[in-house]
């Protein structure tokens, strides 16, 4: 990926418009976009799993996942602009499609 810039308040709103289910999350320098993908059971939440991390290899932009037997919520933000980038939401974009 190319060099990452933080996006303004106003950005981050709109973009965030667009996304179903995603909700910002921490504040100041560890503000974040993230949303809890629910599963049957343990088997079908570590396959997403496996998925989203696939997915943040290609992109070189990786979550921070807080895995459960039934449930995954999956957290982006970008630490070397200290906030949030374009990065963050295209990322959320392909985890949405995956869990479609």
């Amino acid at each position: 990926m190319g060099s990452r810039r933080a996006l303004s308040p106003t950005e981050v709103v709109t973009r965030l418009g667009a996304l179903q289910g995603w909700q910002l999350a921490g504040s100041g320098e560890d503000v974040a976009i993230e949303k809890m993908f629910k599963f049957a059971n343990y088997h079908e939440t570590m396959a997403f799993v496996n998925a989203v991390a696939f997915i943040a290899h290609r992109q070189d932009h990786h979550p921070d996942l807080s895995v459960h037997y039934s449930r995954c919520v999956v957290r982006f933000n970008t630490h070397e602009v200290k906030g949030l980038s374009e990065t963050d939401f295209q990322c959320a974009s392909l985890v949405d499609a995956l869990a479609a």
